[in-house]
This record gives C-alpha cells, structure tokens and sequence, in this order.
C-alpha cells in the first residue's frame, strides 16, 4: 500500500495562467477561484490567467495567488478519494498544508497569507534586504560564515534548507553578498543571488511576525485530520496552539524542507505529490532522496498522469 505525502509550494512558483485549466475543467476549482474573487474584494482570478506578471509577483498577490490554484487543484485531487498521510508546504505553502489537512479555513487561510505577504513587503524597505541559494556548501561550515558577519553588524543567516546541497541565505543586502562572497572563497559549487524583495526568514522579518501574532492569535486554527510537516521543526503537528506558533516563527526561523522530507520518508513515505503551479519541490525531493516516486499536479496533463498511475 503506497504511504503519500502532498507537498505544497511557496512563493516563487507563481507564473500567469497557474490553474486556468482547472479552472475550465473542473467545477470545484472553479468555486475556490470564484470564493477567494469574493472573498478578496477583487478578481485574483483574473490576474492569476491573464497578467500582468509584474502584478502577480507582488507578494500581497503572490501569496493569495499560490495558496489559491494549490487548493483548487487539491480540491480536484481530493474528489479521487486520495488521502495522504501527511501534508507539508514551503513557506507561505504550509498554509496551503493547513488548509487542505482542514485545519484551517479557506477563507481565513487566505485572509492570513494577504495579510502576512503586506506585512513582509512592509518589515523591510525594498533593496535592503535579499537572499541567495548557495550550492555545494555543507550546513554547518555555512552557517558558521554567516554567524561570524552578522558579528560584524551585517545580518545574514541560513534561510531555506532545501536540500543537503543546496542552502538559501538572508538578510542585509550587504550581509548577503559578504556571506556568498566567503562561500566561495570556501568552496561552495554555486552562488545564485535570487530576485526577491525582502530578507525573508530571517530575524529582519520580526515586525511581520509581531504582527502576524496578533493576527493569528484572532483566527481560529483546529485540529488537522491529517498532522502537517511544519517548517520550523521538520517534525508532525496537529496540537492548533503549536501549529499558530509554528506558523508565526516560520517567518524568522529557516525553512527546515531537507529535514521535513527525510523524516517523512523514515516513516514509510514512498510517494510525494506536489500539488499546485510548478515542479520544484518534486525536484527538491528528488535532490533528497531518489529513490523515492514523485509527482506534480499543476496542469490537466500532469493531473493523468498522476490519475493512470493509480489505476
């Protein structure tokens, strides 16, 4: 008997046209994109299928716009009868992990990521902050670069662990390219700037976490039918006291996903499905461990594939 695992991407993954086929095809997906229209006082559905892509990337869209086609594709998946045995999602994806496990709301699921993407735009002014994917650079070694230039009044620290050969790192524009510089000079294969607007999960993020605790602690959170792979710990969640903590450290506290896939694939996981736009934590998985069956669900091809695979 297959153990699944549905994992739910983050921010990055949005590209104009996410879920559209969906959108056409299924009645439930349309319902979700039709609720959230509502829900949010204005057509995201519209800048989701049409554009401009410059609007979509804005992260006060971005984050409504991910969790948005991610459930609507689950909510197609989920009609198949498929029933994971855990959930997890990167970032802003952990919502979407919530959601769909019924721990939280649609509707106060995306209420939650509107707010926290303007919060996270707010906590830093535009150029200050940034982040970059260092490659081939082992965890510790890194992180000790890092703790040694924030030392030095420049904020860097380790952000994504995505897979044990790839590492995001933020803060200071300045802490950053002093950080990627010395990774390099310490051997590191790769460094990546990437095209973000903030320092995200880092400690500059803490007036958004200040405020997405007052937020939170308003929004009511149940227990999940299904426990939720959280971020900060790599660990099961399904205690809702824990989870909103969990939920609102993420955001200064590193994306722990290396440590998240292992322990799922310790407990018998064999099948990751990525349910929502793009492929790239099925890559991540990949990275971690590949022996292990991966699928993504993002168009109506990809959604046979995955259906065949099941007969």
């Amino acid at each position: 008997m297959q153990k699944i695992a549905i994992i739910f991407p983050g921010q990055g993954s949005q590209y104009v046209g996410m879920g559209s086929e969906f959108y056409k095809e299924y009645p439930s997906a349309r319902e979700t994109f039709k609720q959230a229209d509502e829900w949010l006082g204005y057509s995201l559905s519209g800048l989701m299928f049409n554009g401009p892509e410059e609007d979509l990337r804005l992260t006060v869209h971005t984050q409504p716009a991910i969790l948005t086609a991610s459930l609507a594709i689950w909510n197609v998946v989920k009609e198949m009868g498929v029933r994971p045995d855990f959930v997890a999602g990167h970032s802003l994806g952990e919502y979407s992990a919530l959601t769909a496990a019924e721990g939280i709301s649609f509707k106060d699921a995306l209420q939650a990521v509107k707010k926290r993407g303007q919060w996270m735009e707010e906590a830093v002014p535009n150029g200050e902050g940034t982040m970059a994917a260092i490659m081939g650079m082992e965890k510790n070694e890194l992180d000790q670069v890092c703790r040694e230039i924030t030392e030095k009044g420049h904020v860097v620290e380790l952000a994504n662990l995505n897979t044990p050969n790839q590492i995001v790192i933020s803060g200071s524009k300045t802490g950053v390219e002093m950080a990627s510089q010395e990774a390099k000079a310490k051997g590191a294969r790769r460094v990546i700037p990437l095209a973000v607007s903030g320092p995200f999960h880092s400690r500059l993020m803490k007036p958004a976490k200040e405020k997405l605790q007052s937020y939170l602690n308003e929004t009511k959170i149940v227990e999940p039918i299904v426990p939720v792979v959280m971020n900060v710990t790599g660990k099961p969640e399904t205690n809702p006291v824990t989870i909103k903590h969990h939920l609102v450290e993420q955001v200064v506290s590193p994306v722990l996903w290396t440590d998240s896939i292992e322990w799922m694939i310790d407990q018998g996981i064999d099948t990751f499905v990525e349910v929502g736009p793009g492929k790239v934590l099925t890559g991540l998985v990949k990275k971690i461990n590949n022996q292990i069956q991966t699928y993504s669900i993002e168009d109506i091809t990809s959604f046979e594939n995955f259906k065949n695979s099941l007969k």
